[in-house]
């Protein structure tokens, strides 16, 4: 008899959404193999093309460059077309990428394709919605959970499965086919996908934002708010510029820094000129109530994910070198206990989604916050005289708490207003993404203990602000179908 996990039975695959969430969280599963496919090859593609460690680092920067305003763009873009041939269109196009990143002969060719392949990055946000489309909000918790917490492992198994495929292929080129299956992978799936997969169940509308450009809100001060929260996706890139710039690895001059500083000055003046065509009406009239939500509900899912995702980002990034530094470990063996961090997603984001099904969207994301608090200090306590299996546990803890935290994040994100789905999931998981550079570019100054009690800290003013800002969802939401009758929604 199949196992069930509270009213979702993941295992009964005739219900038409099981098999919905199966054929999505594989979709998301390889948006991330292609995304991180060329991470675990690194060693074989310096050694193909000769090239130097900072071309090597640019090309990781590069991966993850676009990924912060591609989350935006995908989350609009889902929202007015639909997550099945946006998730098909994003999957088939990272595969051509894919085969261009494996077949280039030079350095520019890489950084080109692999600065596009930060779109694969968004692919996350698409999924989202489409979920959210087919499970109530009883289910949708841990529906959302399983989705990201399974999909998230493509990063894992490209580092597990890639480098065995490169030596099978065999020779110097063996990276090429490795990632070349990958692209192959890719769009075979994303045309499977879309004669697979619908957008909603059947006899179910898919609700659409009124406007295009920039997320609706519902008030002047909502509109201040969208602008404020808008900022730090701008300076995040900046902080990416400034890391490959002048003062740090020299790939840029100071002309052309400054000049990205001026193009993301201008990006960000467009943006609140757009949201403000899209807006201008809420300065002059009341919007229906039928049509209004809280963006400050938005506002604190950034501030969450950014401190939970985000910080999982920087953790897993510099983790491995921590357990060298702190035990004396060799590498694979640090690898190895780092990569318990991650481990954890496969049961703790479904997890938290399920806890906020179950008892709660803002207890559950208060109590795992403070998990999160806990977790960090305690990491901050880790020093040379620390037990190392002492050190792994609070390490395991901790992240239990953190892709918990993921979990139930977004099992709100779907209740907010169906109709703009896309585009709260977009700028949620941007911030995730947010949080890694911020993090990340505190470790640069800080000691690891410094960079970790920064996180905890971070989740503190984060508690504070769900404490007093995030609403329970409760009742229902209005949408409006095209022949103007109003549609309710459960939500709570």
């Amino acid at each position: 008899m199949a196992m069930q996990i509270g009213v979702l039975n993941p295992l009964h695959l005739k219900d038409p959404k099981i098999r919905t969430l199966h054929f999505t969280w594989v979709a998301f599963f390889i948006s991330f193999l292609v995304w991180f496919n060329h991470a675990p090859l690194m060693s074989s593609i310096r050694t193909t093309l000769n090239l130097s460690d900072q071309e090597v680092k640019t090309l990781l920067i590069l991966n993850v460059a676009l990924t912060i305003p591609a989350r935006i763009i995908i989350g609009m873009a889902v929202d007015k077309f639909g997550p099945r041939i946006m998730f098909s269109s994003l999957l088939v196009v990272s595969g051509v990428l894919c085969l261009g990143f494996a077949t280039a002969t030079d350095f520019q060719t890489l950084a080109l394709t692999r600065f596009l392949l930060g779109f694969v990055g968004a692919g996350f946000v698409i999924g989202i919605r489409l979920v959210g489309e087919w499970f109530p909000a009883r289910q949708v918790g841990l529906a959302e959970g399983i989705y990201g917490g399974w999909g998230n492992f493509g990063s894992a198994a490209a580092a597990i499965i890639l480098p065995t495929l490169a030596l099978w292929f065999g020779g110097e080129e063996g990276w090429r086919y490795a990632v070349g299956v990958t692209g192959v992978i890719a769009m075979v799936y994303g045309v499977a996908y879309y004669f697979r997969v619908s957008n909603t169940p059947k006899g179910s509308t898919y609700f659409k934002p009124k406007k295009t450009g920039a997320l609706e809100v519902s008030s002047p001060g909502d509109f201040v708010l969208y602008a404020i929260m808008n900022a730090p996706m701008v300076l995040a890139l900046g902080v990416l510029a400034w890391k490959v710039g002048p003062a740090n690895l020299g790939l840029l001059s100071s002309g052309v820094t400054y000049i990205i500083y001026a193009v993301l000055t201008l990006i960000y003046i467009f943006q609140i000129v757009q949201a403000y065509r899209i807006n201008r009406h809420v300065f002059c009239e009341k919007v229906p109530e039928i049509d209004r939500y809280k963006f400050r509900q938005v506002a604190v899912l950034d501030l969450a994910y950014m401190v939970t995702f985000g910080s999982e980002l920087a953790v897993v990034s510099m983790l491995p070198l921590f357990f060298m530094d702190t035990f004396g470990l060799s590498l694979p063996m640090a690898g190895l206990l780092a990569a318990s961090f991650a481990f954890t997603n496969f049961f703790a984001r479904p997890g938290g989604g399920w806890m906020s099904d179950k008892f709660g969207r803002k207890r559950t994301l208060i109590i795992l916050l403070s998990g999160v608090i806990a977790g960090y200090f305690t990491m901050s306590l880790i020093t040379t005289d620390t037990l190392l299996i002492l050190a792994v546990l609070a390490t395991i803890i901790c992240s239990v708490f953190v892709n918990a935290g993921n979990g139930a994040i977004y099992a709100v994100v779907p209740l907010i207003k169906r109709r703009l789905t896309g585009q709260v999931a977009g700028m949620v998981g941007a911030y995730g993404n947010v949080g890694g550079v911020v993090f990340l570019t505190v470790l640069s100054f800080a000691t690891p203990q410094i960079f970790f009690l920064v996180i905890a800290a971070a989740a503190i003013a984060t508690l504070v602000a769900a404490y007093f800002f995030l609403d329970e969802p409760q009742g229902t939401m209005a949408e409006v179908l095209p022949d103007g009758t109003v549609q309710m929604i459960e939500v709570g």
